[in-house]
């Protein structure tokens, strides 16, 4: 059975999605099963692992807000990266906001879909959007823990409080076997006191787990995705790459 991670941040632009696609990737490499789920409308992650529009037949969309006729291993794509899997996004996922609150047990929606294919893997990763909206409640519902990226920047703590608010809330009223996993650094530049200091302010405010390894800023993580690939594939030498191989190490020790 599957252990599931959600990872969520409402704020944009933390390396959410380079999260999702890398930490899976470099599971798959190691021999793990790997399904990556788009909850986001952006639908980056699944460009990122390389499927085009033209090969999505279904999307998330359809599993969480149709009536039940389309199941998850319809939809669900190989990626080019042997052992990974992708449950794609369209832009259709925009409208599930509105679609889902008028649903009996909407915030259940998407543990259900998944239900039927997590024992099909080892590890199931949720890419969220940059909100708190009824889709990344969907992926708290869904999860059996939750990553938090930060990146060491200005403003890295904005919002912490609300995130941990919602998911405590989860906790207490939806899914309390959740636990938060810990926090993840991302956008490390060590050639800054900046990063170095807000990566020293998070270790001692975020009330939870924080991990060694820090992902840096990297431009082949940033070119990766427009290759339809992981950075550990694309350049596997690359700093980014390296990181996110002892980040796997971190995460995913008894996975």
């Amino acid at each position: 059975m599957a252990r599931c991670y959600a990872v969520v941040n409402q704020k944009g632009g933390v390396a959410k999605t380079t999260t999702v696609i890398n930490l899976g990737a470099v599971a798959a490499l190691e021999g793990k099963s790997v399904l990556v789920v788009d909850a986001d409308a952006q639908g980056n992650a699944t460009s990122g692992l390389g499927v085009h529009r033209e090969q999505i037949q279904g999307c998330l969309y359809d599993l969480i807000c149709g009536d039940g006729e389309v199941a998850a291993d319809e939809v669900i794509l190989p990626t080019a990266t042997p052992n990974l899997d992708v449950l794609p996004a369209t832009i259709n996922l925009a409208g599930a906001q509105m679609v889902l609150a008028n649903m009996i047990a909407r915030e259940f929606r998407l543990r259900k879909a998944l239900e039927p294919v997590r024992g099909a893997y080892d590890i199931i990763l949720i890419d969220t959007g940059p909100s708190l909206g009824l889709m990344t409640i969907n992926a708290l519902a869904a999860a059996d823990q939750a990553l938090i990226p930060m990146q060491c920047e200005y403003y890295a703590m904005e919002g912490l409080s609300q995130l941990l608010r919602v998911i405590a809330m989860v906790q207490a009223e939806i899914n309390p076997p959740l636990t938060i996993a810990g926090a993840i650094l991302t956008m490390y530049d060590a050639r800054t006191n900046l990063a170095e200091d807000v990566a020293q302010e998070i270790r001692q405010n975020f009330p939870h787990r924080t991990y060694q390894s820090k992902v840096p800023r990297n431009v082949r993580l940033a070119e990766a995705p427009s290759h339809g690939l992981p950075a550990v594939v694309y350049d596997k030498h690359c700093p980014g790459s390296a990181a996110y191989r002892r980040l796997y190490w971190e995460v995913f020790a008894d996975a």
